[in-house]
């Protein structure tokens, strides 16, 4: 199997992202000026804030950077609970056990405990460490109030970036704390631009409706273009790529869990919709509006009258709307269930 292309083509430096040129260029300036603040990041899901952040620790550390930057995805902490949390060695010390029984401790203490040390730590060789705590919103009250804490208390010897897709979810004081910077997906035109340097350098043939098609799909989002390029360059036809393999590579990207839901939603089953929602949630690890989307190309591919598509699309959207101020994925995407099934 090939190398993921998502990795492959990941950027490692300032130079290398593509887009978000505003925000990117206020990061530069405050590293060049040796006055950096604590940072939080928010915008859509693969909209290039984890690379900035690694691109930052790699500007300011150089290649030794891992050894001044601490990476923490919330989500694995609050989602996956102490069964990740045994998985991580670099838990081990702090608990004591691999074994997840074993924990007396709640994973919001684990996760004081951890944070506290990292950042009381002093840096190898730097004038301050960086944190970087991604899905932010995946934190509950207490952890953010702890954290504001941490943040306040270690702020000559650390600075903290937060990352998240829904900053409505942090705490005001948090919030304060650090500079937001809004990141988003890029043009049409710059990843068109991207995708013909992929295309030459893998040794692609790419018609060019295909790329076209390509663009069209993504929106912007450059992960979710590898990823369709990448199967559509593995499946039959790919010595020529146009739409047509590039529709079938799309076809792989919903769960089939969606399709279930939406089939438990036209026979008015709650019970069973409730299910999906939690495998797609808990066993798959898709966020609310990743689901919406999904959702969103079934009900416009479903042979429904188009009266009935308008409506639910119309619920669609105002559920996304509610997802980015709400404080519960679950809650909303089980409100629009009800809906649906009205």
């Amino acid at each position: 199997m090939k190398d993921l292309w998502t990795v492959k083509y990941r950027p490692n430096t300032f130079d290398e992202i593509i887009g978000n040129e505003q925000s990117l260029d206020m990061i530069i300036r405050l590293a060049r000026s040796n006055n950096l603040p604590h940072l939080v990041f928010h915008g859509p899901e693969n909209s290039g804030k984890s690379s900035t952040a690694f691109a930052l620790a790699f500007d300011l550390y150089g290649d030794d950077y891992e050894r001044n930057l601490a990476y923490f995805n919330a989500s694995d902490f609050f989602e996956q609970g102490k069964s990740y949390l045994v998985r991580d060695k670099r838990f081990l010390r702090i608990l004591g056990t691999d074994d997840p029984k074993k924990i007396s401790s709640s994973v919001i203490n684990v996760f004081k405990e951890v944070i506290n040390e990292y950042a009381s730590m002093a840096p190898m060789d730097a004038d301050f460490k960086i944190i970087f705590i991604d899905n932010a919103e995946s934190l509950n009250s207490d952890s953010q109030h702890a954290l504001r804490r941490i943040m306040e208390k270690y702020t000559t010897t650390c600075r903290f970036i937060l990352s998240t897709t829904q900053p409505s979810k942090l705490i005001t004081p948090l919030r304060s704390r650090g500079l937001q910077l809004f990141f988003t997906h890029v043009s049409d035109a710059k990843l068109a631009e991207f995708i013909a340097k992929v295309i030459e350098n893998e040794g692609l043939t790419v018609t060019s409706d295909g790329i076209d098609a390509l663009v069209y799909h993504a929106r912007g989002n450059i992960a979710r273009a590898l990823n369709t390029l990448q199967i559509a360059s593995i499946q039959p036809g790919s010595d020529n790529i146009g739409p047509q393999q590039i529709y079938d590579a799309t076809l792989g990207e919903s769960s089939e869990n969606v399709a279930m839901l939406f089939d438990s939603i036209t026979s008015k089953n709650v019970l069973e919709a409730r299910k999906y929602i939690d495998a797609l949630i808990l066993e798959e690890g898709l966020s609310g509006q990743e689901i919406l989307l999904q959702l969103h190309k079934t009900v416009i591919a479903s042979n429904e009258p188009d009266d009935l598509i308008a409506r639910w699309v119309t619920k669609i959207a105002d559920t996304d709307l509610y997802l980015t101020e709400s404080a519960n994925d679950r809650i909303q995407l089980e409100a629009l269930v009800a809906g649906f099934c009205q």
